[in-house]
């Protein structure tokens, strides 16, 4: 199952190529964030990713209930979250 899952921006680490890394349940991973930066994003912004890519901006209250709903499906969520800690985005 795939899953878009949130995660807040913890910082940019090449702005030419829109990359980000950003923590998603403690894990953090580099994705890349180019189709939400021209909305503006900024450090401690919250997004929907979904395959390495933040697809949506959203605010932290969606993002809270969207953990909450994800962690009820259990190990879906846990799942996700392990291919997230394995994958690489470059």
């Amino acid at each position: 199952m795939c899953l878009g899952i949130p995660g807040q921006v913890v910082e940019f680490t090449d702005a030419a190529r829109q990359m980000a890394r950003i923590d998603v349940g403690g894990v953090r991973r580099v994705i890349n964030v180019g189709l939400v930066a021209p909305d503006g994003l900024e450090p401690g912004d919250w997004v929907l990713i979904h395959v390495g890519f933040a697809i949506s901006r959203i605010d932290q209250e969606e993002a809270r209930r969207t953990v909450a709903f994800l962690q009820e499906l259990g190990d879906a969520y846990e799942r996700e979250l392990e291919q997230l800690a394995r994958s690489r985005v470059e």
